[in-house]
């Protein structure tokens, strides 16, 4: 069981990435995979995770009242995530990668989480029961 001293959020995940390269890639889903891990790891850092997207990129972040437009913008936004939620870490659910000649899709979700207040609750009950055998 999970308290709320550990804030937890599962959101859908559309990201779309476009390639600057003119000659075709061994395995595009692979490569759209790779930097999809690459955002997920460097989300709790502005700078970072900011250089991942275009000059002229576009967000609407699961915490903004009001869509991002532009690389400073994009940083911006992610400043008050890491203010936020320090130490951010995100799972991912299923993902579909689609690639469409130099830009690709891929849908999917995602499970964010951090360590709130400096703290983190621990387990104390949990109960697990095998699943009856289907009616005959």
């Amino acid at each position: 069981m999970l308290s709320s001293k550990i804030a937890m959020a599962a959101f859908a995940l559309g990201i779309a990435l476009s390639s600057l390269a003119s000659n075709a890639l061994a395995d595009p889903k692979a490569d759209i995979a790779a930097t999809t891990t690459a955002w997920a790891q460097a989300v709790a850092d502005p700078d970072q995770v900011s250089s991942l997207y275009s000059d002229d990129a576009v967000l609407w972040g699961t915490a903004a009242p009001k869509i991002r437009s532009g690389r400073a913008a994009v940083r911006d936004y992610f400043v008050g995530v890491a203010k936020v939620a320090p130490g951010v870490k995100m799972d991912f659910g299923d993902q579909l990668i689609r690639v469409y000649g130099n830009a690709a899709v891929n849908s999917g979700s995602y499970t964010f989480s951090w360590v709130k207040d400096s703290e983190r609750w621990l387990i104390v009950d949990h109960h697990s029961s095998g699943m009856p055998a289907p009616p005959k």
